[in-house]
C-alpha cells in the first residue's frame, strides 16, 4: 500500500517536489550445525527490513523509516527488536539560508562525537537517533551554532532519560582572512535529565563540557579535544553498582603532517569513567543502545578474515566490582603511508607502504576500600591491546595488482569481550596476508587472499582463503574458508555466496558457518554468536 503510494505521487513530485529513499532487506535461514555446538532456534527465519522514503518541497523535508523484525531480529542483534514492526523514525525539516531546524528523529555529532553523536549502522544493530528539536543556525562565514533537545530511540521505545546539547564552533581563521594558517574551535555541552527514582543520591541532570581546537600550518596538522562529565553514578547491564558518585574525563590529541606521497598521523587518548548513556541503568549493555557519544576503538581498521579474530573493543568504563576493578583506559595510535616516487625503482610499479602501530592499557588506579581511587595520568596499567602491522601495495599494471600485510598483536581477549582482566591470558598472534587481483576487458576479474594466523594461545593456528570472481560489473562470486587446524576441534568456517546488480538495486546471497566474535565497524563492536545458515541481502535506492 505504501508502495502504491509513492508510484502514484511520482508524477506530482516531478513537478513540485521529489522522493528520494531506499530499501534494505537482511534475512537469514539458521540451521543446525553439531560442529559448532549450534542449535538452529524455533524461528530459524530471521529478518531485519528497513523502508525510508523522504520527500523534498523547496525548503522542506520530511521523511520516515518503516522497519520490521519479524519474526525476530538478526540472530546477535538486541532481543527488544525481536518481532517490532513499525514506523520507527519521521522527521520534518526546514532549511533558509544561515538556518536549519529538524523536528523528529535526526542525527547530530558534536566535535569528533567525544561528547555527543547519534547515528545509526545497520550492521551493528545501532541507532540512537534523538526525537525532539535540533536548530542549527550559521551566523556568518566563521560561527556556527547547533541545539538539540530529545529523547534517544531504544529499538521501537524512547529512553527515560532527555538529553539536551548545545554546540559553537568558530573558524578563527575565516575570521582573520588568514590564508597561511588554519584555526577552528568549538565548545559544546551536552546534558541528560532523568528522574532519580527512589533513590534521593542520584543526580537528576549529569552534564558533560567540552573543548576543542584544531590548527592547520602548511603541512601539519593538530586537534585537541577535553571533555569532562558531572558526578553520577555508575551501573551495570541494569542495575546499580553502589551510590557513590563519580566524574568522568576524555582527552583526545591528533598530530599529522602530510605532503605528496608521506603522511605522518598520531592520536593520544585517555578515558576515565567516559561511558555516556540517555538512561543510567543502561550502562554496560551489550548491544550499544541508548549511547549518547561515541568512543570508537583507535586502531588499525582490517578487513581480512583471519586479521579479524583479535579486534579491541574500547574501555571507557569504571568498574568496581570485587572481581574487576579498572577505571578506564589509555593509549596511542601511530600511522605512517608512503608512496614511492614515480621515477624511482619501486616507484615504475606504484609501489605504496602503510605501517601502524596502537597500544592500550588500562589507567593506572589504585581503589580503595571505600572504592574511592586514585589514578595516574598515563602510568603503568595492564595492557589491554598491541598492535604492529605493514602492508605493501603494488600495481604492476593497469590489470594485475597486489597487497601484501603483515600483523602482530597482543590482545587480553577477556576484556575486549567484557570479561575481567587476564581471564584468559594474553593472546599473542601472527598473522601474514598475501592479496592479489587481476582485471580483464568487460568488467571480469579475479581476487584470491590466502591467510595464516600463527598463535601458541587460545585456538592457535588458522588458515584462510578466499577466492573471488566478477563475471561483469553486475554479476559475482565467492567461495572463503578459514580454517582452524590448530584448535582442538579442526573446524572449516566456510562460506559460498554471489550477489547480482543492475541500476540501483543489488541483491547477494551467501551459505556458509558464521565464526563467534566480536564484528567491528568503525571501531565500534558487537558480539556474534557461532551459526549456520542462509543470509540474503537485498538494497534498492531511489
Amino acid at each position: 500500500m505504501l508502495a502504491a503510494l509513492v508510484l502514484s505521487s511520482l508524477g506530482y513530485a516531478q513537478e513540485s517536489g521529489y522522493f528520494f529513499g531506499g530499501l534494505e532487506s537482511n534475512s537469514q535461514w539458521l540451521l543446525d550445525d553439531t560442529d559448532l555446538n549450534f542449535a538452529a532456534p524455533e524461528d530459524q527465519f530471521r529478518s531485519n527490513n528497513y523502508f525510508q522514503l523522504n520527500y523534498n518541497l523547496g525548503k522542506f523535508t520530511a521523511g520516515v523509516q518503516y522497519e520490521s523484525y519479524l519474526p525476530s531480529a538478526l540472530l546477535g542483534y538486541s532481543p527488544d527488536f525481536d518481532g517490532g514492526n513499525d514506523i520507527a523514525t519521521y522527521y520534518l525539516n526546514f532549511k533558509d539560508k544561515g538556518l536549519d531546524v529538524t523536528g523528529g528523529y535526526f542525527y547530530e555529532q558534536f566535535g569528533s562525537g567525544l561528547i555527543l553523536r547519534s547515528w545509526e549502522d545497520r550492521q551493528l544493530g545501532v541507532n540512537n537517533a534523538l526525537r525532539g528539536v535540533r536548530v542549527k543556525f550559521d551566523a556568518n562565514d566563521f560561527i556556527s551554532l547547533k541545539g538539540v533537545y530529545g529523547q534517544t530511540r531504544n529499538a521501537f521505545e524512547l529512553s527515560e532519560g532527555i538529553v539536551q546539547g548545545l554546540d559553537a564552533a568558530i573558524d578563527i581563521g575565516t575570521a582573520l582572512n588568514s590564508e597561511k594558517v588554519d584555526i577552528r574551535a568549538g565548545i559544546s555541552y551536552v546534558g541528560r535529565y532523568q528522574d532519580r527514582g527512589i533513590n534521593d543520591s542520584i543526580p537528576k541532570t549529569v552534564n558533560a563540557y567540552g573543548v576543542r581546537l584544531d590548527v592547520g600550518v602548511g603541512n601539519f596538522f593538530g586537534e585537541i579535544e577535553a571533555v569532562i562529565k558531572d558526578k553520577d553514578v555508575i551501573a551495570n547491564e541494569g542495575v546499580l553498582v553502589s551510590n557513590r558518585l563519580y566524574d568522568g574525563t576524555a582527552l583526545q590529541v591528533n598530530l599529522g603532517y602530510a605532503q605528496k606521497g608521506l603522511g605522518l598521523n598520531a592520536i593520544f587518548r585517555r578515558l576515565e569513567n567516559f561511558s555516556f548513556y540517555s538512561d543510567r541503568l543502561a550502562e554496560g549493555n551489550i548491544f550499544l543502545q541508548q549511547l549518547i557519544n561515541f568512543v570508537p576503538g583507535l586502531t588499525k581498521q582490517q578487513d581480512y578474515l583471519l586479521t579479524n579474530i583479535y579486534v579491541y573493543n574500547p574501555q571507557p568504563r569504571l568498574l568496581t566490582s570485587d572481581f574487576e576493578r579498572r577505571a578506564g583506559e589509555v593509549g596511542t595510535q601511530f600511522d605512517i603511508f608512503y608512496s614511492f616516487p614515480k621515477e624511482s625503482a619501486l616507484g615504475k610499479y606504484r609501489t605504496k607502504i602503510a605501517a601502524n602501530f596502537s597500544y592500550w592499557a588500562g589507567l593506572d588506579a589504585t581503589f580503595k576500600e571505600d572504592l574511592s581511587y586514585d589514578v595516574e595520568f598515563i602510568g603503568s596499567g595492564d595492557r589491554y591491546f598491541r598492535d604492529i602491522n605493514f602492508e605493501i601495495k603494488n600495481r604492476w599494471s593497469s590489470a594485475w595488482n597486489t597487497v601484501f600485510t603483515f600483523q602482530n598483536v597482543i590482545i587480553d581477549k577477556g576484556v575486549s569481550l567484557g570479561g575481567p582482566l587476564g581471564v584468559q591470558g594474553d593472546i599473542e598472534a601472527t598473522i601474514a596476508v598475501a592479496e592479489a587481483t587481476y582485471k580483464f576487458d568487460q568488467g571480469k576479474s579475479f581476487r584470491f587472499v590466502a591467510q595464516h594466523l600463527w598463535s601458541e594461545e587460545d585456538r592457535k593456528n588458522w588458515v584462510a582463503g578466499v577466492i573471488e570472481f566478477s563475471l561483469s560489473p553486475r554479476i559475482g562470486f565467492f567461495v572463503a574458508d578459514n580454517y582452524n587446524y590448530g584448535g582442538e576441534g579442526k573446524i572449516h568456517y566456510y562460506n559460498v555466496g554471489g550477489n547480482y546488480s543492475k541500476g540501483r538495486a543489488r541483491f547477494s546471497m551467501n551459505y556458509g558457518r558464521q565464526r563467534g566474535g566480536l564484528i567491528c565497524i568503525g571501531g565500534v563492536c558487537r558480539f556474534v554468536p557461532e551459526s549456520n545458515g542462509l543470509n540474503a541481502n537485498l538494497v534498492v535506492t531511489f
